[in-house]
Parts: C-alpha cells; sequence; structure tokens
C-alpha cells in the first residue's frame, strides 16, 4: 500500500536503471566532481538531454513547416492588400515626379 506523501513535498516519480558498473563508476565521479549527489546529477543530466532532445526536434519539425509555408506563399502568392497597392502608387508618384 503506498505511503501518503506529505503536503510540503513535490509529487515525485521512482525511476530505476540498470548499467554497468563502469558507467555507474563514472557518473558518480562526475557527481562528486560537481558537488552533488549521484540521483541528482543523474536526474539534472537526463532532464538537460530531454530539453534539448525536444527542443531540437522542435526547431526541425517548425522549420519543415515553415519552409513549406515559405515555398506555398512563392507559389500562390497573396493578392496585395490595399495598404500595398497604395504604397506602390505612392512611390511611382514619388519616384516619377523626381
Amino acid at each position: 500500500m503506498p505511503q501518503p506523501t506529505p503536503k510540503h513535498m513535490p509529487d515525485t516519480e521512482r525511476l530505476e536503471a540498470r548499467i554497468s558498473s563502469d558507467k555507474k563508476k563514472l557518473l558518480k565521479n562526475a557527481a562528486e566532481l560537481s558537488g552533488r549527489t549521484l540521483t541528482d546529477f543523474i536526474v539534472q543530466s537526463a532532464y538537460e538531454a530531454a530539453v534539448r532532445v525536444i527542443q531540437e526536434y522542435q526547431q526541425l519539425h517548425l522549420s519543415i513547416k515553415d519552409r513549406e509555408v515559405f515555398i506555398q506563399a512563392l507559389i500562390n502568392p497573396p493578392l496585395p492588400g490595399a495598404n500595398l497597392q497604395k504604397a506602390v502608387k505612392k512611390y511611382k508618384k514619388d519616384v516619377h515626379s523626381k
């Protein structure tokens, strides 16, 4: 039966992993050098890696979507709006009058 979590504690979940002793020694050494516990070091490192992967994934997909929107705008350009048409007339008037 799970024990109730005190109200001052944030919700936490358990994560387990089996790794080789060589990898554990390396991680433990890195944790000690950074002045953190092994658990804190692993959780923070995994979190930072996850954020990086998600950002890279989103940037790639946004870039693909943006490219498609840009290409479609070149192939099927929208009609100029009233403000643009007004600006063109003003430009032509100003350039031709000089």
